[in-house]
């Protein structure tokens, strides 16, 4: 609590200056930019299954209290931007991070990110350190999501990464990238991996109105003893139909082997398929409809015969009354193969839930 304080009186102390028109940005030739951001995102969340220890199903990292009102994410960021030379810090408190980086070591819970980067040809940058993940087209950044909550796609894939990467963009057309990472979704390296993990993206954008994207992860997330090698791909592509309505479709793949030395795969998917209008400047809805088919448990473990497969349904509505600020509200069913949900004492096919979020940056 002492943290999510102390990050909440930085985020204040950084508006305040923000208001009294204090510049954030300081340029020249020779140091390069510097840009300080904040993003905070509060919500109230109603499960129907109605959970006594108020938290949602364990495959859920963002918005995932039930009954109370919380805080999704706080984050304060410093960019550096220079000719050749970037850096990102990010600090942050909150639920994702509370649940999200359970795993981490307690000092790095609350890093959002932190690397550098060093432009090494015309179009070639080379970054290390804790990144966003190449995966997928959602992060903890609401703001920037169709949704409210995340896809089941995105909570189950990972959100940041930590390794070093290469970048090239030849054109504004086409970026490639080849990146060397601790894991999946990992700041600390599992103890005992000692396995080479690697991923790759290629990005495609023909037009002001498309955007394609490819991105594969290779590795093992398990000490070597036991090691399972993991094949991962995701695919989406984002499609402004018109100025008012907007697609976002995808798809994730993966396969992981069943034992160390063994051919066996197991395998699972996800497709999403995501659309938004906007009615006005101020006024958009988003729908979605989303299905995750794990039936051996590789990420999502259950004790039920089909494994987990389980079809989600949203539709959100957002009001943007200014430039930096946003309430939404939402409402979400997950309907299960088999009663794979707890309400009480007794299992339920389905899970319902309404959430509400105001987020405010700078």
């Amino acid at each position: 609590m002492k943290k999510i304080l102390l990050l909440a009186g930085l985020l204040a102390a950084a508006v305040t200056l923000f208001a009294q028109d204090v510049t954030k940005e300081k340029e020249d030739k020779n140091k390069g930019k510097l840009t300080i951001s904040g993003y905070a995102e509060a919500y109230y969340s109603y499960d129907m299954n109605q959970p006594q220890d108020h938290t949602k199903p364990g495959f859920i990292y963002n918005h995932n209290r039930h009954n109370e009102l919380n805080l999704n994410l706080a984050l304060l960021k410093a960019n550096y931007t220079a000719d050749r030379v970037r850096a990102n810090v990010a600090l942050m408190a909150g639920t994702y991070a509370q649940y999200n980086l359970a795993a981490e070591p307690s000092v790095l819970q609350h890093v959002y990110e932190a690397n550098v980067g060093i432009r090494v040809g015309k179009n070639v940058w080379i970054d290390a350190g804790i990144m966003p993940a190449h995966i997928g087209f959602e992060s903890a950044i609401g703001k920037d999501c169709y949704t409210l909550t995340r896809s089941l796609a995105a909570e189950n894939s990972p959100y940041y990464e930590t390794g070093a990467k290469v970048t090239w963009t030849p054109n504004d057309k086409w970026t490639f990238a080849v990146m060397y990472l601790n894991g999946w979704q990992r700041i600390k390296r599992v103890d005992g991996n000692q396995t080479p993990n690697f991923g790759t993206q290629i990005s495609f954008k023909p037009s002001s109105r498309v955007f394609l994207n490819w991105s594969t992860y290779v590795g093992n997330d398990m000490p070597d003893s036991v090691r399972a090698m993991r094949y991962f791909n995701n695919l989406y592509g984002t499609f402004n139909i018109t100025e008012k309505f907007s697609l976002i479709a995808g798809i994730d793949y993966g396969l992981q082997q069943k034992a160390k030395g063994k051919s066996d795969l197991y395998n699972w998917y996800t497709p999403v398929i995501i659309g938004r209008y906007a009615f006005t400047d101020k006024f958009a809805m988003a729908g979605r409809v989303e299905h995750y088919n794990d039936k051996d448990g590789v990420i999502i473990g259950t004790a039920t015969p089909n494994g987990f497969q389980t079809t989600g349904y949203s539709l959100n509505m957002d009001f943007t009354p200014v430039n930096n600020v946003m309430f939404r509200i939402e409402g979400k069913m997950f309907d299960g193969k088999d009663k794979t949900f707890q309400k009480g004492a007794d299992l339920k096919n389905t899970n319902t839930s309404i959430t509400a979020s105001l987020a405010v940056w700078f």
